[in-house]
């Protein structure tokens, strides 16, 4: 498992050079930046509030939250992804709101944190219902900003294949620096989630209470507008906000 946690670490440090390129990895639209910052006024505590944002990366969702009022712990695995959030902090004069701990989503600060947030982060955890129950033992709330990219409907597996031979017909290039490794995969059991209801399954047996569930579709729209026709229409995904108590 040691391997595992190695090669994670090893994949997004590389893929920090390039990860911010992506508009919606960066939050860097600003349509789609005003959807996030509404999206996490409705499901974050009233501001000022403690927040860990577990797996930041380059800190989209960690800046929106700190433009908010509230007092962010950026942690991630990848030392190069918190370099790049450190220095984005920097440029838009957050600093002082945001602190950037280099470590694993398992093991977060002790806190006590009003909620706890994530964005894409646990279908990247061998154990994801362990950093769940980690991370109730640190917040009060959890917020969980997610997505289905694995659908096995017929149609939508025919809409992603339209896009993926537009995408090389226009020479754009993928979202990350390179594919995830199969074999590494193969040990994620939250990777490629047809539907939301494993990711309530695993908030459930990690011991949080009260689950509900808020489809994300003004940032869906969002995302849709900044891609070039017709790719935002056949790579829209229908997006979630998945939050629960202690």
């Amino acid at each position: 498992m040691a391997d595992v946690h190695g090669r994670i670490r090893d994949f997004w440090d590389a893929d920090s050079h390039t990860y911010d390129e992506t508009k919606s990895h960066a939050i860097s639209d600003p349509l789609e930046a005003a959807a996030w910052r509404q999206a996490l006024r409705e499901v974050l505590p009233a501001a000022p509030a403690t927040v860990l944002d577990a797996g930041a990366g380059t800190g989209a969702l960690s800046l929106l939250a700190a433009e908010l009022g509230h007092e962010v712990t950026a942690l991630d695995v990848s030392s190069g992804m918190l370099a790049r959030a450190q220095d984005k902090s920097k440029e838009r004069g957050l600093e002082d709101r945001l602190t950037f701990v280099v470590g694993s989503a398992t093991e977060p600060p002790e806190g006590p944190f009003d909620a706890v947030m994530e964005r894409h982060v646990l279908w990247t955890l061998p154990d994801p219902v362990f950093a769940l129950q980690r991370w109730r033992q640190v917040a009060a709330r959890l917020v969980l900003f997610e997505g289905v990219w694995g659908s096995t409907n017929p149609a939508q597996r025919a809409r992603d294949a339209t896009a993926e031979a537009i995408r090389k017909l226009m020479r754009i290039r993928d979202d990350h620096h390179a594919p995830y490794p199969d074999e590494v995969l193969a040990v994620l059991p939250l990777a490629r989630l047809p539907s939301p209801l494993p990711l309530i399954e695993a908030a459930h047996e990690a011991g949080w209470r009260a689950v509900r569930i808020k489809r994300l579709r003004d940032v869906e729209w969002a995302a849709e507008l900044h891609e070039p026709w017709p790719l935002g229409w056949l790579e829209r995904k229908p997006r979630y906000a998945l939050v629960a108590d202690a």
